[in-house]
């Protein structure tokens, strides 16, 4: 794929952030978050016959009922982690590996459980020859989080779930931050940000979006 077309995609993604900044708050984003978009090639993360689609700015199937999210909720959800060099960031849905590689450019360690082991196990190759070796990934179910790596600076959710898990919530260091899609399947719902200041917790709805559901058990 060539720079124009990863060029054309930062370029809707600025243009989203312009469109929807009265919503995030946020009209653009650091300039780390494009740096990263634009040095992971979204093309090897997709399927062979949507590689010409790989940059436009959608959702794309990988199989087995999943999806890679579009580049402008990676690139939002990303920076509203606010990551740095020395976090250690947990994420739940690997998927294709996607957005665990764009994490590997911005902090120390990734954690990334996904629970369909066919996807797994293909992320885990891909990452491997991409050289994303501060990514782990684990097949697991995330409801729980991982506990034996907390705690994060950041935990990013890629799938909706029908709520926040309360794991997730006490595996953050005392000010981290928490990006999560919460909401029924198959109908809108809302991109939060929960915010830890020691043991006071903060939520606000970001945006509205459409994930595949959650998979997996889900915590009281």
């Amino acid at each position: 794929m060539n720079a124009e077309s990863i060029q054309s995609m930062l370029r809707t993604i600025e243009d989203e952030c312009r469109f929807t900044g009265g919503l995030t708050g946020r009209y653009t984003l650091r300039q780390k978050i494009f740096e990263a978009m634009a040095t992971v090639r979204r093309e090897e993360f997709v399927p062979a016959e949507l590689k010409p689609h790989a940059y436009d700015n959608n959702p794309l199937p990988i199989g087995n009922g999943q999806t890679i999210s579009q580049p402008f909720i990676v690139a939002l959800m990303t920076d509203l982690l606010e990551p740095e060099p020395d976090d250690t960031i947990l994420e739940i849905g690997t998927g294709s590996g996607y957005q665990a590689a764009i994490l590997a450019q911005l902090v120390r360690r990734v954690y990334s459980l996904e629970v369909i082991p066919e996807l797994a196990k293909q992320a885990i190759r891909r990452l491997q020859q991409l050289g994303c070796d501060t990514v782990e990934v684990i097949t697991a179910d995330g409801s729980s989080g991982l506990p034996e790596h907390a705690p994060y600076d950041g935990i990013i959710v890629t799938a909706a779930a029908p709520r926040i898990p309360k794991a997730l919530i006490e595996q953050l260091t005392p000010f981290g931050r928490l990006v999560i899609p919460v909401g029924p399947p198959h109908l809108p719902q809302e991109l939060l940000l929960v915010e830890k200041f020691g043991n006071r917790i903060t939520s606000r709805s970001v945006l509205s979006v459409a994930f595949v559901p959650f998979t997996g058990k889900m915590d009281a």
